[in-house]
């Protein structure tokens, strides 16, 4: 269940695949969303959105707990420097404020457009215009930033596990008995 120094956790390792997949379709959903042009379209594609917006919330508050109270890390993979080393750990952390900001801008348009509303009842008529709340913004460049980040992270983890050879993802994979 727990991290080894080499091997990360079951628990560690569910929440972080779980949270990189409904994260991706939050992000293709969040995209979709702006691109569409009707209204029946829009609101579907936001009625799966926010709902899994909220379980990221979930998910990320739990990683953080899990990190803070229950387990600690794997050391570093033996081919990683130190400057790599300290670049993976400002990744992560900045995923992690980037996550729970477009979590509280998305709850923020939700609660200053009363958008939950008509989101979850077809018959309540148009969704609001998003573009009037300053949270707007900050949730559209915070998934932009957030897509720079996941790629840089999954770069790196495909360099240091085909290049390096140092296993990044099997480290973060279920460990074979």
């Amino acid at each position: 269940m727990k991290s080894t120094s080499t091997q990360y956790g079951t628990i560690a390792v569910t929440l972080h695949w779980l949270s990189a997949a409904v994260i991706v379709a939050l992000l293709a959903s969040g995209f979709l969303s702006g691109a569409a042009t009707g209204e029946v379209g829009r609101k579907t594609i936001l009625a799966a959105h926010v709902p899994m917006g909220l379980g990221v919330l979930v998910l990320t508050v739990l990683r953080i707990l899990w990190w803070l109270v229950a387990d600690r890390k794997p050391l570093p993979g033996s081919t990683a420097n130190m400057w790599q080393h300290r670049l993976a750990q400002i990744v992560h952390a900045l995923t992690y404020v980037l996550i729970l900001l477009l979590c509280i801008s998305g709850i923020g348009m939700m609660a200053l457009t009363g958008a939950a509303g008509v989101l979850f009842d077809v018959t309540a008529g148009p969704l609001p215009d998003f573009t009037e709340v300053a949270p707007r913004a900050l949730h559209g460049l915070g998934a932009r930033l957030l897509m720079a980040l996941l790629a840089l992270h999954v770069v790196a983890a495909l360099y240091h596990h085909f290049v390096r050879r140092d296993q990044p993802i099997s480290r973060m994979w279920y460990a074979q008995k």
